[in-house]
């Protein structure tokens, strides 16, 4: 399973725009087969910083949501709210 860790730093006055673009990617998101889980999260310390938290069953899926019409045409459309480019990290879970 991988992890995403994306973080955005919204424009003050665009926070509300974001949040209601990034539910039909939220929705559609969660449809796909390899989706383990997606949610956007805002931060408890910065109303602006929002941040997707996905887990995906493996890198095909990632690269399948990555070609989804609604990934292609809604992303641009979040980053252009953004004070500069998104932070993505991928994780993958540390076993015991």
């Amino acid at each position: 399973m991988i992890k995403i860790v994306a973080k955005a730093q919204v424009k003050a006055d665009m926070v509300e725009a974001y949040k209601a673009a990034a539910k039909e990617l939220v929705e559609k998101s969660r449809e796909e087969e390899g989706n383990v889980f997606y949610a956007l999260n805002v931060s408890t310390a910065d109303p602006c910083c929002l941040t997707f938290i996905e887990s995906w069953k493996d890198q095909a899926a990632i690269d399948f949501h990555n070609a989804t019409e609604h990934f292609t045409r809604i992303i641009p459309q979040l980053n252009a709210m953004c004070e500069g480019a998104q932070q993505v990290d991928f994780y993958t879970e540390v076993e015991y």
